[in-house]
């Protein structure tokens, strides 16, 4: 399956990702009432010259017309003849007339579609595109922990990333991490905070968004999980009343979202514990957003799914195509399992040792973009998986994206399933249950 993308100029991407850029950068500025109206005001201007540049002299655009579009489709502010692609039915701010925080993501991966891109083609790197690289901070941090060289070293520190996302500053430092990874631990972010007050997500440990809504009659508070599944699907959505001054805020929790089935059961977080408690922010850190959302997420997932293959009996085991002898495992172990194997060349390696003696082998590599069409892209830029997995693997909560992956994915041999069913496949080829 080709998109009418892989045969337009590279300028089209770069287009959608200087308007997504400047738009969304506008609009959180527009709807950020902590910062001052002078600074809000350049930032919006500033925005609308980027806009603009993107346009180019041929399609003009007011500032007044910019400041409705930032409401409005986000694909209206791109020039004719640019298809809108991902960008199509996109809003920059919500109903509640808040920042839609999915902007971030689609914003992010727009940059690891261009990196993909930038390294596909033969032309020399466009310093949009240099900037761009920098700028992901989730490569930085992936890159430093492959720095310490060993696979038990990397893996300690992905892991980690994803168990301790949040936490207090010696906390963290005894984790150990190198340098350039733990600069990324910073300060609880202000939106995550009501007065000195923050709450972490049941699902990922991140702080949670926290916002404040008014009427002439009352006024309210709704704290969520800044990733949309954990608040949507999962249940990390709450509301409080507004406390007396001083007081820390009480979470009421919403209707409990509906329970997954089947073969997704066995990864589903389970969320019957207790309401989120105030943390106080002082002496407190946690990830930036891109290694959070890009690092932490999908890897609470791997490890998710790597914790039920040995749950169910398979051996750990430290380095990929160890044999059952090398292991130590007994007859009735069904195979092997490595997490990140190669430093991170891919998320999982599966082997499962066959009655005849044969080995088949599982390498999967977990991929969780919030745009099912940016996803595809990266694919096909990349010629397949740039880490040589066979199994692309997308969370339970994304199976809708699978009809076009797989349309993209036969092109390059590749395999495509939601975790649940790739673990449900592994465990029937070992001639186990899985759910």
């Amino acid at each position: 399956m080709k998109f009418t993308s892989a045969a337009e100029p590279v300028s089209h991407d770069v287009i959608r990702q200087m308007v997504m850029r400047a738009a969304t950068v506008a609009a959180k500025a527009l709807t950020d009432t902590e910062q001052s109206a002078e600074g809000r005001l350049r930032t919006l201007m500033d925005s609308h010259g980027e806009v603009l540049a993107a346009r180019g002299p041929g399609h003009p655009l007011t500032f007044e017309s910019f400041m409705t579009m930032l409401a409005d489709d986000l694909a209206g502010l791109l020039p004719d003849g640019v298809s809108p692609e991902e960008m199509a039915g996109v809003h920059l701010i919500n109903d509640d007339g808040l920042f839609e925080e999915d902007l971030f993501d689609l914003d992010q991966e727009q940059r690891e579609v261009a990196r993909a891109v930038q390294k596909a083609t033969q032309g020399g790197r466009s310093t949009s595109l240099a900037e761009i690289e920098q700028e992901m901070d989730q490569v930085t941090v992936n890159s430093g922990l492959r720095k310490r060289g060993t696979q038990e070293a990397y893996a300690k520190g992905r892991a980690d990333l994803s168990r301790m996302p949040a936490g207090t500053e010696a906390a963290v430092r005894r984790l150990n991490l190198p340098s350039v990874v733990g600069q990324y631990y910073r300060p609880v972010s202000f939106a995550a905070l009501y007065e000195q007050w923050w709450f972490a997500c049941p699902v990922c440990r991140w702080p949670m968004k926290v916002t404040r809504h008014r009427s002439r009659k009352s006024a309210s508070g709704r704290v969520q999980c800044f990733y949309r599944p954990h608040a949507e699907l999962m249940g990390a959505s709450y509301t409080f009343k507004i406390p007396a001054a001083g007081k820390p805020p009480t979470l009421i929790p919403g209707s409990p979202p509906p329970a997954f089935t089947g073969a997704a059961s066995v990864l589903a977080p389970d969320l019957r514990g207790p309401v989120p408690k105030p943390m106080p922010s002082a002496g407190y850190v946690a990830l930036a957003r891109g290694p959070w959302r890009y690092t932490t997420i999908p890897g609470l997932l791997e490890i998710a799914l790597y914790d039920a293959l040995i749950a169910r009996g398979f051996a750990a085991a430290p380095e990929s195509h160890m044999s059952r002898a090398a292991l130590g495992a007994d007859d009735n172990c069904p195979g092997s399992v490595t997490l990140w194997p190669f430093l991170d060349t891919y998320d999982l390696h599966v082997d499962v040792w066959l009655p005849d003696g044969r080995t088949q082998s599982f390498q999967l590599d977990v991929k969780d973009f919030t745009s099912e069409m940016l996803l595809a892209k990266k694919i096909q830029a990349d010629g397949g998986d740039v880490g040589g997995a066979e199994w692309i693997v997308v969370p339970d909560h994304r199976e809708a994206s699978l009809p076009l992956l797989r349309g993209v994915c036969e092109e390059f041999s590749l395999k495509v399933a939601t975790a649940g069913e790739v673990g449900q496949t592994i465990c029937r080829t070992a001639g186990i249950r899985w759910a």
